[in-house]
């Protein structure tokens, strides 16, 4: 009997153009059951009609050109309503580079960590990017004109677009497949409409409460411990199979993939490098310096057990926030791009790559945020002014697990006494909105332990 050729078995199926892994029985339409599913994807991939990217739970399918020409010969060749950018062109130096990463993976020299590269920065002598570069995107990053005002307030002026643009960029340099504008539905939702969240939609929610840390803690986030910790935390919670690896350093080896770069593996030596960077980082003066120094090292160290170019990348926004500068949101840059950039640092500890990309997402970023500063108002003048009363007094309703009732009543006597009084309803009222705001992605900022949240969250129901 003649074996069915792939198109034949195919129909009357219709083969999805992208999708994620665990998402195997949805890339048929209508879906198959998952050992058929993947049965027939490991043929196509054989007949090179799809391709794999990424790794683990990030990994991500696509029809190749010679698969859709192949399925879909009526359709026109486009791309995905959901890919990235195209690949800029790069400079000829970091194009050499990038050829040396094209050759197969078995063919490049396996490397190792090496901590001279780290060793050898020293804070405020080094600089990867040089003083005219420094110059110039302080330049055009500082022309929100908000140097004086308290950390974080021209990223919590312009929050609701940079929660968008931020989120979705970061999760489409890790594969993720959702548009913008499903991103932009996703967040303003707070859920998808599927009874089950993806992992993909797990992801950006992820990357909103992650942010929404980042601004809120503007004034006490850095680079410690306790800020990159919880960051990470944020970013992979409900990602990682075993939950203690969430905020937590990594005690068991890693690989790669398609890298011949194998990452320290000691656990005593994961943590002291990871002090290290963190001490470093915080000694850099320069903000942008101290940014790309974020996007090179927590990568290349690899201290988490997945999710650490996600957790460099907002972090990487932390000394932005701090002075006021325009947000680095990684607008136009493309995954392949960003992909070699860092494959230079863990495998040539070459930067060149890394350091157009990021020169050139400053630009569009900063270009991006000037234009939609003219559109949003100025800060609420009051939450500025209360802005350190408001936290104390929520903080301090969280660890006395106040319900509803009885927060209410502590605002108004604290208010009665601290509050002058053609500012006291506004206050409550201020202070009551930020309550019923609070959630697992921003308690953080309150200087409260999770335990303390959780008790509180069962009594405020």
């Amino acid at each position: 009997m003649k074996r069915p050729t792939p198109v034949e078995w195919l129909e009357p199926f219709r083969l999805r153009e992208r999708w994620g892994a665990g998402d195997y029985e949805a890339a048929f339409t209508p879906p198959l059951p998952r050992r058929t599913a993947l049965n027939r994807l490991n043929r196509l991939r054989g007949a090179g009609w799809i391709d794999r990217h990424g790794d683990s739970r990030a990994t991500i399918y696509q029809l190749t050109e010679a698969g859709r020409a192949t399925l879909e010969p009526d359709r026109p060749a486009q791309p995905s309503h959901s890919a990235g950018p195209l690949p800029a062109r790069l400079s000829t130096g970091a194009e050499e580079v990038r050829k040396l990463l094209r050759q197969p993976v078995s063919g490049r020299s396996a490397v190792g960590y090496q901590r001279s590269f780290l060793d050898s920065y020293i804070p405020n002598e080094t600089h990867y990017l040089p003083d005219p570069v420094r110059r110039r995107l302080f330049e055009i990053g500082s022309q929100t004109g908000m140097e004086a005002e308290p950390a974080g307030t021209y990223a919590r002026n312009i929050c609701q677009r940079l929660l968008i643009d931020l989120s979705w960029n970061s999760s489409r340099l890790e594969g993720n497949t959702y548009s913008l504008l499903e991103t932009e539905q996703l967040l303003q939702a707070g859920h998808s409409g599927d009874s089950q969240l993806s992992l993909e939609a797990v992801m950006i929610l992820n990357h909103k409460a992650a942010i929404e840390f980042l601004l809120e803690s503007s004034t006490e986030a850095g680079f410690d411990r306790r800020t990159i910790l919880n960051l990470h935390a944020l970013l992979t919670a409900d990602l990682l199979r075993d939950p203690s690896a969430e905020g937590a350093l990594r005690t068991v080896p890693v690989g790669i993939g398609k890298s011949s770069y194998l990452p320290p593996a000691i656990p005593a030596l994961i943590e002291t490098l990871f002090d290290t960077i963190l001490a470093k980082a915080r000694e850099i003066r320069d903000p942008f310096e101290q940014a790309f120094f974020a996007m090179v090292h927590l990568p290349y160290l690899q201290p988490f057990i997945d999710g650490n170019k996600r957790v460099s990348r907002l972090a990487a926004n932390l000394p932005l926030f701090r002075h006021n500068l325009a947000p680095l949101s990684f607008v136009d840059v493309s995954e392949t791009d960003y992909t070699d950039g860092v494959l230079a640092v863990y495998e040539l500890n070459d930067l060149r790559i890394l350091q157009e990309v990021f020169i050139r997402a400053y630009e569009r970023s900063a270009q991006r945020y000037t234009v939609i500063r003219g559109a949003v108002g100025d800060p609420d003048p009051f939450r500025v002014r209360y802005r350190q009363a408001i936290a104390d007094q929520v903080a301090e309703i969280i660890r006395s697990r106040c319900d509803r009732r009885e927060a209410v009543a502590r605002l108004r006597r604290w208010a009665e006494a601290s509050v002058i009084e053609t500012d006291r309803k506004r206050f409550v009222a201020a202070a009551e909105e930020t309550l019923a705001g609070i959630h697992e992605g921003n308690f953080a900022r309150y200087r409260v332990r999770p335990s303390e949240f959780e008790a509180w969250r069962e009594m405020w129901g």
